[in-house]
């Protein structure tokens, strides 16, 4: 089954790395093609082949999956042994409320903690609002790890750890204070294949920021 994902610039398409973290984690056959962000032929490229005219965007074959989560949703239905919700019914509500907390808040940690890989931006961005999404962050991260044992959210790597995918990245950038666990956590994610394998792409791309 071929597929193709737009996606973002890697550097900074928080958005992007969510569905592309699933694809490649359920052994996905994938073409993935990028857009280089804020140039003057982005909103253009974006709009030939988004229906949102946002990336990303999911093609199997004609059809157009749009937004993070319904691709993470899609992939999950068409690779229903890759686990990426766990088994057990309250596990998977669980899974599903802390991916969909991601997916419509932190709006400070976007702002002021934006994806930028590659960026030394220590000790930045650390607004009271930040810092309130950061002790939320922690506190879903070591509750969930708690109750699964690790090493990801709910033991196996599932849609709730590519949801939070970004945010991993940005506590590296911003070089951010996390417990043991959390930080254990964090090494996990960044030791996946996927996520090397996006690192890799973003540091031969453009800086624009």
């Amino acid at each position: 089954m071929a597929l193709t994902l737009y996606v973002g610039s890697k550097r900074y398409s928080s958005w992007s790395l969510r569905p592309y973290v699933a694809l490649v984690h359920a052994g996905a056959e994938l073409t993935t093609k990028t857009i280089l962000l804020d140039r003057k032929e982005t909103k253009a490229k974006i709009a030939a082949i988004s229906p949102s005219a946002r990336v990303p965007v999911l093609y199997d074959g004609d059809l157009a999956i749009f937004d993070s989560l319904a691709i993470c949703e899609y992939v999950a239905e068409l690779f229903p042994t890759a686990g990426l919700w766990p088994d057990e019914r309250a596990a998977r509500a669980r899974a599903r409320s802390i991916a969909a907390e991601m997916h419509s808040g932190f709006s400070a940690l976007r702002t002021h903690m934006s994806m930028e890989l590659g960026a030394d931006r220590r000790g930045q961005g650390r607004t009271p609002e930040s810092l309130a999404d950061i002790e939320r962050i922690q506190a879903v991260w070591s509750t969930a790890l708690a109750a699964s044992g690790g090493p990801f959210l709910f033991g196996t790597f599932t849609i709730a750890d590519a949801m939070y995918a970004p945010v991993v990245t940005r506590f590296q950038t911003f070089a951010v204070e996390l417990s043991a666990v959390n930080q254990a956590y964090v090494d996990a994610v960044l030791a996946l294949p996927a996520m090397r394998a996006w690192y890799a792409d973003a540091a031969t791309e453009p800086t624009t920021r």
